[in-house]
């Protein structure tokens, strides 16, 4: 099966100043650019993207770098659907995975959390003294991550931020990593319902760390011989990718090869030991470090891997996409259409089936016009700046839901009319006229009654032999008794001596 994958590129102007940046989307096997959407400049995290999926249109938020400004694009259109005023400036957004609410973190860190449908803002509260670099949602959009330049991370529960109950007090955090000692720059949530997923988190002080969300605790830090400035993890959590800026991605590995007691291959889990477990990559093994690493030759600003983990996806400060094998780390092409310009954000999907100028044979095939109005955009609402209580509590959510077809008799040649021709063949009686009626149940009533006369007679049977049996058995205890009598029996005869009745004699003791 042949997945139409592509690849969702952001841009931004570069130092020199390059002209304003764009979102694109390229195929993945070919490069070539499938729908391109202009005016907009944002920043490293400040891009989200919700697919298209449950017969709702996708659409893509881009948080602008030097304004209040967030753009909204929905795959239909190649324009901008809509511009939202902020309350701040947002040096990084995250939306969860079915795009109902929206994160954005601000330079003096603080997040707002809104309801994209309704643009209702839920909370805001400080989380961290200095800027937010990083947000993401879980999987299961429960929680809520943020790394920040004052070296820590903070996990929010996303029920307790939205209870309203809990509106007056101060939000507290799940729990708070503050392992780091230099500011963070990526995080990235492995797979699985929050709180038994795992956390990965890159900083510049050289090391990325393994958490584990359910016990609070750190799993194993690994130390590198730069600053990480971006991460990777491969769906199956079996290794990761971490890249620097001086062009150098890592891969590490989360396994590992070792011989039994026996002689025999068998593979181990690395790290897992706690706060003590440091693993040097360059240390260790310097020979199989430059086996798994990656030299892009230039700084990598985000990394990507595809839906079928089989390819990894580099972007730099100059523009290029370098696309590699996974399994032999070949260079497999370079996008270079974005040159001159700084590569934000990477992100691989499958092509949409609302994508402006292409259309899904999974839509009707009538024409382009048709497949995009099967499928209806998700609602956006603009986003308040303030808090509302009332217009929380009165605000109402629209929901589309997915539209199914209506099948016809003609669609499939089974009319009415056979439909309940054929009910009435399995549930209704062969015969449906009153005298038929009738003398079926005569009919019955003779057979039940054969029935009962057959069961009377089986059970005169059966209470005969019983009768017999009992006198049987009756008779045979009687004479056993008479038996047993006699014997016991004594008689006295005329001399005096006792005699049984067997014929013995005993004298009578005389005194």
């Amino acid at each position: 099966m042949h997945l139409n994958e592509a690849i969702l590129c952001a841009t931004a102007p570069s130092a020199s100043g390059s002209g304003p940046g764009t979102l694109s989307l390229h195929d993945i096997q070919t490069g070539t650019s499938l729908a391109s959407w202009k005016q907009s400049s944002s920043s490293t995290h400040c891009t989200a993207v919700v697919q298209s999926r449950d017969g709702q249109g996708g659409y893509m938020l881009a948080a602008q770098q030097d304004k209040s400004i967030m753009n909204v694009y929905n795959f239909q259109k190649d324009q901008l659907a809509l511009k939202i005023v902020l309350p701040e400036k947002l040096s990084a957004i995250a939306v969860d995975p079915r795009g109902k609410y929206c994160a954005g973190a601000t330079a003096q860190g603080r997040i707002f959390l809104w309801e994209t449908a309704s643009g209702i803002m839920y909370n805001s509260w400080d989380a961290h003294y200095r800027q937010i670099n990083v947000l993401r949602f879980t999987h299961d959009a429960a929680a809520l991550i943020a790394g920040s330049e004052d070296s820590g991370v903070s996990i929010w529960s996303i029920p307790r931020l939205l209870d309203d109950t809990l509106q007056n007090e101060l939000p507290t955090p799940y729990c708070n990593l503050t392992d780091h000692t230099l500011p963070v720059t990526d995080i990235v949530c492995g797979v699985g319902f929050f709180p038994s997923c795992r956390i990965l988190t890159a900083s510049i002080d050289h090391t990325v760390k393994l958490w584990d969300s359910a016990s609070k605790s750190l799993l194993t830090t690994f130390y590198f011989p730069q600053p990480i400035s971006c991460v990777a993890w491969d769906v199956s959590e079996r290794l990761f990718f971490a890249a620097s800026a001086d062009g150098s991605v890592h891969q590490v590995n989360l396994f590992r090869q070792r011989e039994d007691r026996f002689s025999r291959a068998a593979m181990e889990a690395v790290g897992g030991a706690g706060v003590g477990d440091v693993i040097r990559i360059n240390d260790t093994d310097p020979a199989a470090a430059r086996k798994r690493l990656i030299s892009v030759g230039e700084a990598v600003t985000t990394l990507a891997i595809s839906l079928t983990s089989s390819m990894l996806l580099a972007g730099t400060a100059t523009g290029l996409v370098h696309i590699y094998d996974i399994a032999s780390h070949q260079l497999l092409r370079t996008l270079s259409s974005h040159k001159g310009m700084q590569i934000t954000y990477l992100a691989t999907m499958l092509r949409p089936p609302d994508l402006i100028g292409h259309v899904s044979l999974s839509l009707t095939a009538s024409g382009a016009g048709d497949a995009k109005e099967s499928i209806p955009a998700r609602p956006v609402a603009p986003f308040q700046r303030i808090r509302d209580a009332k217009t929380r509590e009165a605000h109402e959510v629209s929901l589309f839901l997915p539209q199914v077809q209506a099948t016809t008799s003609a669609s499939f040649g089974y009319s009415r009319q056979e439909l309940i021709k054929d009910h009435a063949y399995f549930v209704k009686p062969s015969a449906v006229g009153p005298e038929a009626t009738g003398v079926s149940l005569q009919t019955r009533v003779t057979e039940l009654e054969g029935e009962v006369a057959r069961l009377k007679e089986q059970l005169g049977k059966a209470r005969g032999i019983n009768d017999v049996m009992w006198e049987t058995v009756v008779q045979r205890l009687v004479a056993e008794g008479k038996e047993k009598k006699p014997e016991s029996g004594v008689s006295i005869d005329e001399d005096g001596a006792e005699q049984s009745e067997g014929g013995r004699r005993r004298k009578r003791n005389r005194t």
